[in-house]
């Protein structure tokens, strides 16, 4: 298995709308409309970085990276989500992969660091951990998690772009 990260290229959308609704399907806590999120935050040109995993020239998995508000002012940090993988390919590292490509991307741009809604058991791996002065209204607290890089976590309500409302 010879699986490249790289960011998306045009003839790769309709490949990760059919995996992200494929990857999210069968998934518990879900409203179902990642693939719609994803393509929103394209057409509104929030797509920070967009990487796909492609293996034998078919895209396998997909993370999107986009810009999040604090209430707080601060600027630079970055929401990360949706992230897909094909369902027959889940559970041989391609996840993990994308997400340390994307945590890396990341560091080079010079964010301040990065936020996700996930599982604790799945993200902590990558250096991920619920804070309690960092919320999203609305979430439970356990679940919504940050990654400083290097400027510490701040004090504030994070907001998504309107693009996650998509499909809803």
């Amino acid at each position: 298995m010879t699986i490249e990260i790289r960011e998306e290229r045009p003839g790769d959308v309709s490949a990760i709308a059919a995996l992200t609704e494929a990857a999210f399907r069968d998934a518990p806590h879900t409203s179902h409309t990642e693939q719609f999120i994803v393509d929103a935050l394209r057409d509104a040109g929030k797509l920070a970085h967009s990487l796909v995993a492609v293996d034998d020239g078919q895209v396998i998995g997909h993370v999107a990276l986009s810009p999040v508000t604090l209430s707080s002012g601060e600027s630079g940090w970055q929401g990360l989500g949706p992230i897909s993988v094909q369902p027959d390919r889940q559970a041989q590292g391609v996840g993990s992969r994308l997400m340390r490509a994307a945590l890396q991307r990341l560091r080079e741009s010079g964010a301040a660091g990065c936020v996700l809604l996930g599982d604790p058991a799945y993200y902590t791996r990558f250096g991920f951990a619920a804070y309690p002065q960092l919320v999203l209204p609305g979430v439970p607290a356990g679940y919504f998690m940050a990654l400083s890089f290097g400027g510490g976590v701040p004090h504030a309500d994070v907001a998504y772009d309107a693009a996650f409302e998509a499909g809803q």
